[in-house]
């Protein structure tokens, strides 16, 4: 069935069912988010200090807003660059260490020039030297001594300017300009990263300054400084992992920092202050890793997979199941049965980590995550920054897509607060995803079939209680394709389930499909769409998958008394690859190890069940 038939069902003689509530216009007492709108979490400008080092000397915090919401800026490679669609809203997550200082040192602002860290820069930092600024500010996470931190004042006075920046940009009802940061922690280049965002403007958000990896690399320590920041302010506030596949097992452990493991305690702070993560971006998908999910043909999707951040091998298997969302979701059912809270109940969400401040996650308009990683004849065969991958190995990633009710702060803030919120690689897909237990096939089919979902269940990013009778829960999806991109190929609910024995187990289903493709009788495995990608000329049409999918599905293998999680993820035809699009345009030839095409996809949040 297609979403199509879904929405237009009352064309066959079906009739909208009028509201409970008695009213005439049955709109009336719906609560719920009708739009969604997409963003972007993580971006960094001049204001980080290794993106200033590695060549970003000139976009600021306002620029990349400006960018975000459509207009037209010129990138470091000289090119003019331009959003096909503006985003509906951006965080600006410039890194909390040394914020905004190496840009001010340059320009011989006291208020950073004056300071113990300015006195040590005169050498380096004027001639640009990145190598020694890059470890500076990686030094400054490790050895507070060598590599001082700024004065409270001046960290305050920075910030309030970033605030500022942020409210004026910020455009109610039109675009969205949250304040954040990130917090860069590390641990022998493990990355432990989190954004923070904030709900409020920069008359509270101002107040307190940066919560940074110079102050403890510990996230307990963050949620503690979170939870002082709204006791002060009466603000809200929530941080965001991200980059776990580059954490070498420490970013979801079962033990903290310090070598234990994890408590109560620890768990309430984590659900509390973590809602969200991000599972896909620039530097790797984050969904799930094909030696944790072999049974999954789509499981190893632009995997970065062989080492922390600073190169540091990743030698031991055991660490990518505290890394992946699949498996971290998994293992936070283990903690809930011993613990009582789950600590990694979280909702999925993309972003980019751009270093330059373009937030570009189109395949056809990609440019790179560092000014020498922008689009050029030569990006294929250099390093990023000159120390990381290839930049051939970069992902166009992400999105995060967010159900709300008005384009504003408040209401993009409590969507991701209750995880009403999917990830996309970087397509405007959009996806519902409800469960409960009383969903039939004839709920699709109302006019007003969202009425019906809200009313009988609950939607991404919530739960269901105890199945009454042990009824098995069925999930309601529909999906329909980027108006400017490309059709779907299938619908999928990814299940993980812990049994009786307190054994993590996993499987995917799928839902809906298009085309007449049956599954195959031994495998189960449904066949491939196809591929309409011509290579050489970085072209796709859409001659085959469907526009619009939608299911409603009951799981077959329901057992009441075991706790699960289930989300759907949706899979896009094959397109072309960023890098295939560089090839025709530069006239370069491809790395061999380049993919050629690629399934883009959206990765809704969970629905848990909880006996």
């Amino acid at each position: 069935m297609t979403f199509r038939d879904c929405l237009f069902g009352v064309v066959l003689g079906l009739l909208a069912v009028p509201a409970e509530s008695g009213e005439y216009s049955p709109p009336v007492g719906n609560d719920y988010p009708t739009r969604v709108l997409f963003g972007d979490t993580h971006l960094h400008t001049r204001n980080s200090a290794d993106a200033y080092s590695l060549g970003n000397m000139n976009l600021t915090p306002a620029d990349a807003f400006r960018f975000a919401r459509g207009e037209e800026v010129v990138a470091h490679n000289g090119m003019r660059v331009k959003l096909r669609r503006p985003l509906d809203f951006l965080v600006v997550s410039d890194h909390a260490e040394y914020l905004g200082g190496f840009y001010r040192y340059n320009v011989r602002d006291p208020l950073v020039a004056n300071t113990e860290a300015g006195a040590a820069w005169k050498d380096y930092v004027p001639a640009l030297d990145s190598a020694k600024m890059m470890g500076a500010f990686t030094g400054s996470i490790r050895d507070k001594a060598a590599f001082p931190p700024f004065p409270e004042d001046t960290r305050l006075r920075i910030w309030r300017d970033v605030a500022l920046t942020a409210d004026e940009l910020n455009d109610p009802g039109r675009f969205t300009a949250f304040i954040g940061y990130e917090w860069t922690a590390m641990l022998n280049g493990s990355n432990l990263h989190r954004v923070v965002m904030f709900r409020d403007g920069a008359d509270k958000a101002s107040r307190v300054a940066p919560f940074s990896a110079q102050d403890s690399i510990d996230a307990r320590d963050l949620w503690r400084a979170l939870a002082d920041y709204e006791a002060k302010t009466g603000g809200r506030v929530l941080a965001i992992g991200h980059n776990g596949n580059l954490s070498n097992g420490l970013m979801y452990a079962d033990t903290t920092l310090d070598g234990k493991p994890l408590n109560r305690a620890y768990a309430e702070l984590s659900a509390r202050w973590e809602p969200l993560f991000e599972a896909t971006q620039v530097k790797g998908d984050s969904e799930t890793h094909p030696s944790l999910s072999p049974g999954d043909e789509f499981a190893d999707f632009e995997t970065w997979d062989t080492m922390n951040i600073s190169h540091t091998a990743k030698n031991e298997p055991w660490m990518l199941k505290y890394e992946y969302a699949r498996s971290v979701l998994a293992q936070g059912l283990k903690h809930e049965r011993k613990l009582g809270v789950n600590p990694f109940k979280f909702g999925l969400i993309g972003s980019t980590d751009g270093h330059n401040a373009l937030s570009t996650a189109d395949e056809d308009n990609f440019f790179g995550k560092f000014p020498d990683s922008e689009p050029s004849d030569n990006r294929f065969n250099t390093l990023m920054a000159n120390v990381l991958d290839p930049n051939w190995k970069l992902v166009a990633s992400g999105l995060a897509a967010v159900w709300a009710k008005e384009n504003t702060r408040e209401a993009i803030f409590d969507a991701m607060q209750r995880k009403e919120v999917y990830a996309t690689t970087g397509s405007r897909l959009q996806v519902r995803f409800f469960g409960g237990f009383s969903y039939t096939d004839d709920d699709l089919h109302q006019a007003a079939w969202l009425d019906t979902a809200y009313r009988k269940g609950v939607p991404m990013g919530g739960d269901l209680a105890a199945a009454p009778g042990g009824e098995a829960p069925a999930f309601l999806v529909a999906a329909s394709r980027d108006p400017d991109g490309a059709n779907l190929d299938r619908v999928q609910i990814v299940k993980g389930w812990m049994d009786a024995r307190g054994e993590l187990h996993e499987k995917v289903y799928d839902v809906a499909w298009a085309g007449d493709r049956r599954p195959d009788a031994a495998t189960g495995k449904l066949p491939p769409v196809g591929n309409t990608v011509d290579v050489a000329t970085a072209s796709y049409t859409n001659t085959i998958g469907t526009a619009e999918l939608a299911a409603v599905w009951r799981d077959p293998e329901f057992d009441a008394g075991q706790r699960a999680f289930y989300y759907a993820r949706v899979l896009e035809i094959p397109t072309p690859r960023w890098s295939t699009y560089d090839a025709r345009y530069f006239g370069v030839e491809l790395p061999a190890e380049a993919p050629r095409s690629l399934q883009d996809r959206a990765y809704t949040s969970p629905i848990w069940y909880t006996p």
